[in-house]
């Protein structure tokens, strides 16, 4: 009767120890569970936030980008101006004349436009020219005649293909629509100066070469 009694005791003791062990693994394997879903969770939200993080920046960056651009292209378009007037009063050939006047009145009309689009933008246009077109405007008073045409429309070359450099990335990555739309539209008027200018500077080029040339015939031998 006794080893009856310790046969039912042990068989007890066994199944409890039993439901007690797979209670424990069940335990672990819900917490090992709910441990990996919290990582993959916590993951997901920092790829979100990196990601937002990430287009913010592309996004100030590129805004900053136009800012910059309307600063760039107010005071090129003011020195254009104020260049293209010593034109008028400082050349001697009439073709430097003429494309020094269309200067102002094309410039003009963009500084005006460019103002206006700013304005509702609520960007700040500056109102004094950059130190270096100062600079250049400067050197060029200095001059008249045949040399300044030469130094104002080489100048020109130079300037206007660095311009359309400029307007012609502006138009292609700019972020905001008016601003691009400002650049493009600017674009091809730059582009036709620019023709103009290296027609301008290379008729003078064979003009010179032609003068040194017919004044060294007429040197005595």
């Amino acid at each position: 009767m006794k080893n009856l009694l310790l046969s039912v005791f042990l068989a007890g003791a066994l199944s409890c120890f039993g439901q007690t062990s797979s209670t424990s693994s069940s335990d672990q394997s819900s917490s090992s569970t709910s441990d990996q879903s919290a990582q993959s969770t916590h993951a997901k939200h920092h790829r979100k936030n990196a990601s937002s993080s990430d287009t913010n920046s592309t996004t100030s960056a590129k805004g900053g980008s136009d800012s910059g651009f309307v600063k760039k292209a107010a005071q090129g378009g003011m020195a254009e101006v104020e260049l293209g007037k010593l034109a008028t009063e400082k050349a001697s050939s009439d073709d430097v004349k003429q494309f020094g006047q269309k200067m102002v009145d094309d410039h003009s009309k963009a500084n005006d436009q460019l103002k206006q689009i700013a304005s509702q933008k609520n960007m700040d246009v500056p109102s004094d020219l950059a130190p270096k077109d100062k600079a250049e405007v400067d050197r060029l008073s200095k001059l008249s005649g045949p040399a300044f045409d030469r130094a104002y429309m080489r100048y020109m070359v130079m300037d206007h293909t660095k311009d359309a450099t400029e307007f012609k990335k502006e138009a292609n990555n700019g972020s905001d629509q008016d601003i691009k739309g400002f650049a493009s539209n600017t674009l091809t008027t730059i582009q036709d100066h620019l023709k103009m200018a290296k027609d301008i500077n290379a008729k003078l080029g064979t003009q010179g070469k032609t003068g040194k040339k017919a004044a060294s015939a007429q040197k005595p031998s």
